[in-house]
């Protein structure tokens, strides 16, 4: 039985720890931390079974603030768990500290980087899905969210995806403050539209007073042996216990000075020792290592054939989940055109729909690769940069999470604008620790999704619609950051670097040109992110002349990669001369036609890198040496 004289008692130390904590630091939310300090308490001494010792149990329950903002709370119980002193609560949002002002990994217990709202609901699906159906372990995962980012769609996706597969191990438990940072929710105090609103989700919804330590503990019972996912909506005040700051307007995100952290404790009136959190103890679990792989094959496709690289992606997926039990897909219901769903055949245990949302893909991806799987996620790459703000949270989490982003470019053609993805380069490249990988035939796909099965942090993987033609052999090496030089010689004028589709233009741009004499080096750039600087300042030494082709904006893509990889090469003399750069990119709004019409237009076909190398010669005056 939850004691409940404890929980009040402990209630009130959080919101003095909390207080005490943003007083110090001179700014964060106190008042928000306030108002669902009541449920922390219950929860934390009745119902969050976590060993404090064994922070890596695999018993463990697993607590998301999904209002990162409510960090001081956190941080406070984490004080009354004995897994921060006093002292540390007390640098809070200092430099170095770990306590920053919104939640990261860098702490026991915090799976995930919150504070952007909408997020923590999806990456705790993610958690309870891994255990409901890939480590089979009892845990429950808890997410605490606030009023405010009800109103976003990511939120949503997640409680859809969770009704789906009835994650019943899941309980959402809603702060409902009525105040946000400028004033009242949407909704407000309208607790019961909430309910009606998760209900329709597919969710049972629980509408409680959120200080009412009994109804409180009622419901955090019904939850814990619900047999479908569980929403806790609980009315609350912000800044509750202390009369000047409840209900207030104007406090969001607004520490206490000294005198009024004074007299907001003096009202509290917490008791002179402290406190500790009952935890209830889990499962000792054993942890599980990473299992032994394999050995595997890949795809082999003779030289000369023509297969599209998103095909080869899914070939090499099925291939590498023979050998690998720990690996999983998701696809963002496209999956017969990512050609995921070849895995989906093979391991269907191991697949799962995530239809239209692509958004709760990228957190409860997030969320599965918690537990150490091998995630890999799919979509067209034009979609994902609905999903830019959770890959860049996935990235603060420095989560390993597998991204494969097909239809890539222009080169889709009759689909038209809204369906080329001719930023994501741009995107994947600004991630911190991100990988940025682009075949251009199936062999060196399936080596590249390999690879990316033991890369830490974000990988993305850009996969083309249309055939193309094998041109590597299956014994050829695929690194990270390095390149493929294909043709070369001692005689070369200009390098054209290329990556993916412009590969196969690159090449029949450089017979052409030597049949007028002018010999042409050709690199495969299929390691983007980190790119090759080495093999292309060499090139520039060596040949005077860089011609950079993409099917991207020249924003952010493998021209700017190039640049940077140059530096100050941009200057570089060959024989007295400035080195001449060229970059061939998608400029303004592409057109529907076919594959070979749009590529024309933007003038990455071979004709058009042929006409871009004669003109870098030009530039250069460099004399025909055939």
């Amino acid at each position: 039985m939850t004691d409940l004289a404890h929980c009040r008692d402990f209630a009130t130390q959080l919101r003095v720890d909390s207080i005490r904590a943003t007083t110090k630091a001179g700014s964060g939310h106190p008042t928000s931390s306030m108002s669902a300090a009541d449920i922390i308490s219950v929860l934390a001494n009745g119902y969050l079974r976590l060993s404090s010792e064994r922070v890596r149990n695999p018993g463990n329950d697993h607590l998301l603030f999904s209002k990162g903002h409510a960090s001081p709370l956190l941080y406070a119980l984490l004080k009354g768990m004995g897994v921060v002193t006093d002292e540390e609560l007390l640098k809070l949002r200092s430099f170095g500290s770990r306590l920053e002002g919104h939640p990261t990994p860098r702490i026991p217990f915090v799976d995930a980087a919150t504070g952007s709202l909408g997020q923590g609901l999806a990456v705790g699906a993610g958690i309870a899905l891994a255990a409901k159906r890939v480590s089979h372990l009892p845990y429950r995962v808890w997410v605490l969210m606030g009023d405010s980012e009800m109103a976003e769609g990511s939120v949503w996706e997640a409680f859809g995806l969770a009704a789906h597969y009835q994650l019943s191990n899941l309980i959402a438990i809603i702060d409902v403050n009525r105040l946000g940072q400028r004033g009242e929710t949407m909704l407000g105090w309208d607790a019961d539209k909430y309910a009606q609103r998760v209900t329709g989700f597919g969710w049972q919804a629980l509408t409680i007073d959120g200080h009412d330590l009994s109804a409180i503990d009622a419901a955090l019972q019904t939850a814990a042996n619900a047999t479908q996912p569980t929403c806790i909506v609980a009315k609350t005040v912000k800044g509750k216990g202390v009369s000047f700051l409840e209900n207030k307007e104007g406090w969001h995100g607004k520490a206490l000075d000294a005198s009024q952290a004074e007299a907001a404790i003096r009202e509290l009136a917490p008791l002179p020792q402290q406190l500790t959190a009952t935890l209830t103890a889990p499962p000792l679990l054993p942890l599980v290592g990473s299992m032994p792989e394999a050995s595997h094959r890949l795809p082999e496709y003779p030289l000369g054939t023509k297969i599209a690289t998103r095909k080869a992606y899914g070939e090499a997926l099925r291939m590498l989940g023979a050998a690998n039990s720990r690996l999983l897909v998701l696809d963002g219901e496209v999956s017969n055109s990512t050609h995921a769903d070849l895995f989906k055949r093979a391991f269907p245990e191991r697949f799962f729909e995530m239809y239209i949302a692509e958004q709760a893909m990228a957190g409860i991806g997030q969320g599965l690769a918690v537990g150490g799987s091998v995630v890999f996620c799919s979509t067209f790459a034009a979609f994902w940069s609905r999903a830019h703000d959770q890959l860049r949270m996935a990235s603060i989490s420095k989560a390993n999470l597998r991204i494969c982003g097909s239809h890539a470019g222009i080169s889709i053609g009759e689909d038209g604008a809204s369906q080329m993805a001719i930023e994501d380069i741009a995107l994947f490249r600004s991630l911190e620790g991100s990988h940025v990988l682009y075949p251009s035939d199936g062999i060196a796909t399936g080596k590249l999704v390999a690879l990316m099965t033991d890369l830490p942090g974000i990988s993305y993987l850009r996969t083309t619609r249309g055939d193309t033609p094998v041109i590597y052999r299956p014994d050829d090496a695929f690194p990270l950051g390095g390149s493929k030089t294909l043709r070369s010689s001692e005689h070369d004028q200009a390098t054209i670097i290329a990556a993916g589709i412009t590969v196969h233009e690159a090449l029949a741009a450089a017979i052409e040109l030597e049949k007028t004499g002018i010999a042409v080096r050709v690199v495969d750039c299929y390691s983007v992110k980190p790119i090759d600087a080495e093999t292309i300042l060499r090139c520039a030494e060596e040949t005077g002349a860089i011609v950079v082709v993409e099917d991207h904006r020249p924003e952010g893509g493998l021209g700017e990669a190039v640049l940077s990889a140059l530096g100050g090469a941009g200057q570089m003399a060959k024989q007295g001369r400035p080195l001449q750069f060229k970059h061939l990119a998608v400029t303004g709004v592409p057109e529907s036609g076919t594959p070979h019409q749009v590529l024309e237009s933007h003038h990455l076909t071979s004709a058009g890198l042929v006409e871009a190398v004669r003109s870098a010669l030009e530039g250069a005056a460099l004399p025909s040496r055939g």
